[in-house]
């Protein structure tokens, strides 16, 4: 078997299920039914790619029809990519470049300038020009004290709402929330149903059904999270696992994060992707109670169309730099090109001026959106800069006032 015997095209609504089959033998999964039907509904809205050896599907890939916020409250066309899978009997074998070749392909026709993934393993998708845009880092807050704060927390009422009637509550308020901080998809009544507010955690059977917690009226904040009753023989605490957590300030967000930590027969709050800019990491009097636990890459952005990714974000400082750009797998987007910006307009056209600075597609999308500088990609040796200051002037124009962050997993 070679590359050229596989065929890439549209994955037919009638094989789902042989789909399904080869994603959940690759990850090695054995979902239960409730599960499996939400994937199979899913995915019949889901744009599909499938790799035909003959007639055996050997590679797998779909797409969430996601919008995402960048920089500036814009918001684009990314589809999200998600069971991605190629069969062990053809690893290695240009099966998931032809699919990622296609995916490309379909974006710049229907006028999707980014493709974003979570990575199951991050060494796999630098190679197809993905970056990681946004970052999230994991807290632990140890609660069987009340937690120590540096400021007052907001004292409007809190209230627990019926998780059946978040999706018209919560939907509203966190929409605002994607204008000031890039990276963020918007989300769908199904998917506040089915990702957020699931009844049963599929990744633990002992934690509770979601619990969601409001602030104020009109709405100010909100977090939703679970319950894991503690361990008597082993004396371990009960855990509070925060899932998502929004607030409009420092005072509303410190009010949520008292309550949580203040839950009767618990004695550990966890929240696994928070922002690496949370206020809470400064105004938590303590640091040795509230601790970050890990930090890695969320969300991965490929620049499918350069110029309309650019275009479409804001600028926060004027610049204008000759950007080289390598691109193997979208040759459009290769070349020398003359960035002209500032908050009041832009320009983006090939030159043939010599380049300010040189770089990869995959580096410019780690830039895109503001979690990484420009520097720090020229002090680690992945970015060339030929003119003095050139990094430090387009990072000053990338500077967003609060990090891009991903909260929604997929």
């Amino acid at each position: 078997m070679n590359a050229r015997s596989v065929q890439i095209r549209e994955l037919p609504e009638s094989d789902i299920e042989r789909a399904l089959a080869l994603a959940y033998l690759v990850f090695h999964e054995s979902p239960e039914d409730d599960r499996r039907k939400l994937h199979r509904r899913t995915l019949s809205e889901f744009l599909r790619i499938g790799a035909y050896d003959g007639d055996d599907l050997v590679g797998f890939a779909a797409a969430h029809p996601f919008t995402v916020s960048v920089p500036g409250g814009g918001e684009l066309t990314c589809p999200g990519l998600t069971f991605v899978s190629v069969a062990p009997t053809h690893r290695r074998r240009g099966v998931l470049s032809s699919m990622m070749d296609e995916l490309f392909a379909r974006c710049a026709r229907e006028g999707a300038p980014l493709i974003a993934l979570w990575a199951s393993e991050a060494s796999i998708y630098g190679r197809f020009g993905y970056g990681p845009a946004t970052y999230g880092v994991s807290l632990e807050i140890d609660s069987r004290r009340p937690l120590a704060l540096r400021i007052a927390p907001d004292s409007r009422p809190l209230r627990l709402v019926d998780p059946k009637e978040a999706p018209a509550l919560l939907g509203p308020y966190f929409e605002s929330t994607r204008a000031r901080r890039a990276g963020r998809q918007a989300r769908t009544e199904d998917w506040w149903r089915d990702e957020w507010l699931v009844e049963k955690d599929e990744d633990d059977d002992d934690m509770s059904p979601p619990r969601v917690v409001t602030l104020g009226d009109p709405l100010a904040g909100y977090a939703i999270y679970r319950t894991k009753p503690g361990d008597d023989e082993a004396r371990t605490p009960g855990i509070v696992r925060v899932d998502d957590l929004e607030a409009d300030g420092p005072e509303e967000a410190a009010a949520l994060w008292s309550y949580l930590t203040a839950i009767d027969l618990t004695g550990t709050v966890r929240a696994w992707v928070r922002p690496p800019d949370d206020p809470l990491l400064l105004f938590a009097a303590d640091r040795d109670q509230v601790r970050v636990t890990g930090s890695f890459p969320s969300l991965w952005v490929r620049l499918v169309d350069v110029r309309a990714a650019l275009a479409a974000r804001t600028w926060a400082a004027p610049v204008d730099v000759a950007l080289a750009v390598r691109d193997a797998q979208v040759p459009a987007n290769a070349g020398t090109f003359r960035l002209i910006a500032s908050p009041d307009g832009f320009s983006y056209a090939p030159t043939d001026d010599a380049p300010d600075l040189s770089m990869e597609a995959r580096d410019l999308a780690t830039v895109y959106m503001g979690a990484t500088s420009v520097r720090s990609l020229v002090a680690a040796g992945l970015v060339a800069e030929h003119k003095q200051d050139a990094a430090s002037m387009f990072d000053a124009a990338l500077h967003t006032e609060l990090l891009p962050h991903t909260t929604d997993g997929f």
